[in-house]
């Protein structure tokens, strides 16, 4: 199973479940990708602050230097340094999150990467009812599907917990939503964090999206590192073999009790469930 480390390129997200936040590390990006190599991660997923500053030049160099891929590209900036979101009740600033996320999408897929959209689905509220929210969804995430698809990717979108949005929380949702639709192109972030709060039974939720599941967050129960909670990994990993899942379990957790043994709890979580 491919592991990957979360690395934040975003000052304004210093608080955010990531491990490494390249602002606050000696040594920045480099540093970051030498940690990533040295616990024995596969690949990275970037948080960066938009596709017009993203360093590709370097992060090419060092990933190419320490054998790592890149798993995925985040496109939570629009939303924490912007304000935007997909279901914003001014349609000028819906166009512009859709054109944020479609850069990043293009990005992306240059890696011959997903982008994930996560936050910036925004959640209705005020002037905006829910099914008018879902129509703007629906409508978003079929554009950028169609748009990832254009790489040979699909668009990642991750359902969140009732607190970060009050669209869809749960995985089966998601994958109703994005079937009943007609929504080609898009898969499903399924992130062990959030389904701990919205899930009866995490491996059931998995089961039941089978091959829609396109990339996974490794995170237990608290958002720290796999094995610091109370996440019971044995029937996630075999539904996850029930559904051949073959991508990416992805670190996205707190960077505590310290950066370097949050990646090293992930990693060591992964190879023990694995056998890797």
């Amino acid at each position: 199973m491919n592991a990957a480390l979360t690395i934040c390129l975003v000052p304004e997200a210093r608080e955010g479940p990531f491990v490494l936040h390249v602002p606050e590390i000696d040594g920045g990006l480099e540093a970051a990708c030498r940690i990533a190599a040295e616990c024995g991660f596969d690949a990275v997923e970037i948080f960066p602050s938009g596709a017009d500053d993203f360093p590709g030049a370097e992060l090419r160099r060092l990933l190419a230097g320490h054998g790592l891929r890149l798993a995925a590209i985040g496109t939570g900036a629009g939303w924490v340094r912007h304000g935007l979101h997909l279901c914003h009740p001014d349609p000028d600033v819906r166009r512009r999150a859709r054109e944020f996320i479609a850069a990043i999408v293009d990005l992306a897929g240059e890696w011959g990467a997903p982008a994930i959209l996560g936050s910036m689905q925004g959640r209705a509220g005020g002037d905006v009812t829910r099914a008018a929210a879902l129509d703007e969804l629906a409508a978003a995430l079929a554009v950028l599907g169609e748009r990832a698809a254009r790489h040979g990717q699909s668009l990642l979108y991750e359902p969140l917990n009732r607190y970060e949005t009050n669209l869809l929380n749960r995985q089966a949702d998601a994958a109703g939503f994005i079937r009943s639709r007609g929504i080609g192109h898009v898969r499903l972030l399924c992130d062990l964090f959030h389904m701990n709060i919205e899930e009866a039974d995490p491996a059931a939720a998995l089961e039941v999206c089978g091959h829609l599941v396109g990339h996974v967050h490794w995170a237990d129960s608290n958002r720290r590192a796999m094995g610091f909670g109370h996440t019971r990994t044995g029937p996630i990993v075999d539904a996850l073999g029930r559904i051949g899942y073959e991508g990416h379990l992805s670190a996205e957790v707190f960077p505590l009790p310290t950066p370097l043994e949050a990646a090293r709890q992930s990693i060591a979580s992964v190879r023990a469930c694995f056998n890797c």
